[in-house]
């Protein structure tokens, strides 16, 4: 799975912009591919999601296409031990995840014919928790 191989802080606090409400500036249009998944809402996507959504597009296409990704999850999630006592300070770092604003293109598809690369676009789509559409470039 997808993680960072170094942070600057370990735990991070929550910030204004994880409500996901804001439209995205960065990353709104297909740039190295030919088809992309978008997304039409804002949300946390986990590094397992991303993982399960890669796995659906690379079998989809087989060896006939390219895929890139283009979110990384870098933000450090917390969770304390289940039936632990309030406060002791924070909990542990238990994954990462990142926050994706509405409109911005997670995954890129190159290499294959325009209906095999929506249908495997659809399906890979299915694995994320915010509601998205096939874009062109």
């Amino acid at each position: 799975m997808l993680s960072p191989k170094k942070v600057k802080h370990r735990k991070w606090h929550k910030s204004a912009g994880e409500s996901g409400g804001v439209f995205n500036t960065r990353c709104r249009e297909v740039n190295f591919g030919e088809f992309g998944l978008k997304s039409t809402e804002g949300s946390r996507i986990t590094s397992r999601q991303i993982e399960a959504a890669r796995r659906v597009l690379v079998r989809y296409i087989r060896k006939g296409g390219k895929v890139w990704t283009r979110i990384f999850p870098d933000k450090p999630i917390t969770l304390h031990g289940s039936e632990t006592k309030m406060g002791k300070g924070k909990g542990m770092v238990d994954h990462y995840a990142v926050f994706v604003k509405p409109g911005t293109v997670m995954f890129e598809i190159s290499g294959v014919d325009e209906k095999s690369a929506k249908e495997g676009l659809i399906f890979a789509g299915h694995k994320l928790p915010v509601k998205n559409k096939v874009v062109k470039r």
